[in-house]
């Protein structure tokens, strides 16, 4: 049962007696299948013992998903699984408590001891935090202290928030406040638990016996401090499994380096690395056009999965008149493609930074389809959006008795001034809010930098066209609480199974939905505009390879000729990569798409959509290649 339905590649990686083993799984190739049954093959012919199995994830969902998997395959004893930091702070945790020592304390967040440092109240300084934060948190990560952080950072061409030299200064300050304050971060929890491993033998020769299998999942995203400790755990043993996918190298920004995945060999003398070559997920025109964004951005070594399903839908390519016409075409789409059978939850809308969310919001909302977005990114749940509604409530507050309507003209009136005052380019184009992170990533992983950002032009607009929205809903009354109970339910999205997805490409990874829309696909964000070095730019291409990568049936990429900036409406370009997208959308087959009908409790769900839903309106021809 568990090499019956393997390809030979896979099987190939299952089955495997090398150690130190290296398994290359490309997007959909079956990574955890692979992972899973090796560690249940390995229990079933006696070659590893479950409860000396330590496997490594990069997200405690994971760690989770990969324990029940591996227990449906029948192995008899429970692994352990988890995080570097969870399994790393455990043991510290043991540690002291077999030398009646005081466990290590851990700050949750930053916040408090960068705070006083920075000075600064509200938004801004939150701001601030955040991003010397993530200064600190990507130097700690490469193993670089605050003495070497200035040099270090301009080799890698870092754009810190301050200057390099401020940013050092303020990083050794962070450390000594710590020391005087006996507490540690996350980040200090992986050098500690190495050091106690390399200082201690009898608390290495423990952990070692304990954890004699080490599997490491996501590899390409391990950063120079968990290598350190990967290595503190195997001692002088070589028996290691790692799974990982150099075209998915995506959080070199943040500190990982997928370097040791791919010269594997030399990271580990006397490694062997096995490729998986096929992709079960997507068409074989998606697949295509995935590895044309990716060009050699993952080595000139890379070959291109085959492609296993039949033909499907051809990608399509848009460009849009403007970003509103491209949200609201979108949101037609989402519900044409509902109506034809696909459920809401597995469709997609993926977009670079979370500064385009908003309008897909507003969009999806009026067209009456449910979206799910992460809780920390839900609308009325954003710091800048929240400061609106504050300043809403302080109007009425101040001045009780007037219209809803001439408070929300009011906060128009403030915002234009505001926006007069911004500069031409504007933050929604050009705003440094790419995601540290994906949900539940370790808990080193700094808060979205726009999260709590000022609020965005596209936020401001959002909220006023939502407000006149509630006006006309409650017949040009109403009252501030009211409006801000009635905006947390048209725009919070469902935290339930349906619900169209809104996700940054780089929370995409990891997951796959039936039809996915690539959106803002324009020079300046595709690639990021701060992406001015070869290997940023390598990264980018990547991250558009594991957007496009998540499709299985039917992919649709746009970009749009202008973006509004408040009531401005900027020009935009397409990416320099988009011709390359159009050249391979435009080879591939014409096949028709047969759609994977829903179950039949699938039906009570779309009589309910249509019943609370005008029909459909025909969207402008601009937006006709988008129809369904």
């Amino acid at each position: 049962m568990l090499l019956d339905d393997l390809d030979a590649r896979q099987h190939d990686a299952v089955t495997s007696v090398a150690v130190p083993l290296a398994i290359i799984a490309p997007a959909g190739s079956g990574k955890t299948r692979v992972l899973t049954r090796r560690i249940a093959y390995g229990a079933r012919e006696g070659r590893l013992n479950p409860r000396h199995v330590l496997a490594v994830t990069f997200t405690r969902k994971a760690a989770g998903e990969l324990v029940s998997r591996i227990g449906r395959l029948g192995v008899d004893g429970r692994i352990t699984a988890g995080t570097f930091h969870a399994i790393a702070l455990a043991q510290l945790r043991r540690h002291a408590a077999e030398r009646n020592r005081e466990p290590p304390k851990v700050l949750e967040h930053k916040a408090p001891l960068l705070g006083p440092i920075l000075g600064g109240r509200g938004p801004s300084a939150s701001v601030a935090i955040a991003d010397i934060a993530a200064e600190i948190e990507w130097a700690k990560a490469r193993l670089i202290g605050p003495d070497r952080y200035q040099a270090a950072a301009e080799a890698a061409g870092r754009r810190p928030p301050r200057a390099a030299g401020e940013v050092s200064r303020v990083y050794a300050s962070y450390e000594s406040e710590k020391r005087k304050r006996h507490v540690v971060d996350f980040d200090d929890v992986l050098g500690r638990c190495a050091d106690a491993i390399a200082h201690d033998e009898e608390f290495a020769a423990g952990q070692r016996w304990r954890f004699r299998h080490l599997f490491v999942d996501e590899f390409q995203d391990a950063t120079p401090l968990q290598l350190r400790l990967l290595r503190a755990w195997l001692g002088t043993t070589h028996d290691l499994t790692v799974v990982g996918d150099p075209a998915q190298a995506i959080y070199g920004f943040t500190g990982a380096d997928a370097t040791p995945l791919i010269a594997f060999e030399r990271t580990f003398p006397g490694g062997t690395t096995i490729v998986l070559d096929r992709n079960y997920r997507s068409t074989p025109a998606v697949v295509a056009l995935a590895e044309v964004a990716l060009g050699n951005a993952a080595g000139d070594r890379r070959r291109q999965p085959e492609a296993i399903r039949p033909d499907g839908a051809p990608p399509t390519i848009t460009g849009f008149d403007d970003d509103d016409a491209e949200a609201h075409a979108i949101a037609h789409a989402c519900w044409h493609a509902h109506a034809d059978g696909v459920p809401w939850n597995r469709i997609a809308v993926l977009f670079r930074t979370n500064a385009h969310s908003s309008r897909f919001e507003t969009a999806l909302t009026k067209r009456g389809v449910p979206f799910r977005i992460g809780e920390g990114q839900r609308f009325t749940a954003r710091v800048p959006v929240r400061a609106l509604l504050g300043e809403l409530r302080e109007a009425e507050r101040t001045r009780p008795g007037l219209p809803f309507g001439q408070y929300l003209a009011d906060l128009a009136a403030d915002n234009a001034e505001r926006e007069a005052a911004e500069p031409e380019t504007g933050r929604a184009v050009d705003a440094k809010s790419a995601d540290l992170a994906p949900p539940e990533r370790d808990p080193i992983a700094p808060p979205e930098r726009d999260a709590t950002a000022p609020a965005d032009p596209s936020e401001r607009d959002a909220l006023l066209e939502l407000g006149r929205d509630y006006l006309d809903s409650v017949g040009g009354s109403g009252a501030v609480s009211e409006f801000t109970a009635w905006l947390d339910t048209a725009t919070g999205g469902s935290t339930g199974a349906h619900g169209v997805d809104l996700v940054t490409f780089h929370r995409a990874k990891g997951l796959e939905w039936t039809l996915v829309f690539v959106t803002g696909i324009e020079r300046g964000m595709v690639p990021i505009s701060w992406a001015t070095t070869p290997e940023a730019q390598a990264e980018e291409r990547r991250l558009l390879h594991v957007a496009l990568s998540r499709a299985e049936d039917e992919l649709h990429v746009s970009w749009a000729r202008a973006r509004f900036v408040g009531t401005r409406r900027a020009p935009r370009e397409p990416s320099p990569w988009l011709g390359l997208l159009e050249n391979e959308a435009n080879r591939a087959p014409h096949g028709l798409l047969t759609r994977r009908r829903a179950p039949r409790d699938h039906l009570g769900d779309l009589r309910a959509t249509l019943a609370a839903a005008s029909p459909p309106t025909p969207p402008p021809d601009r937006m006709g290649r988008l129809r369904h």
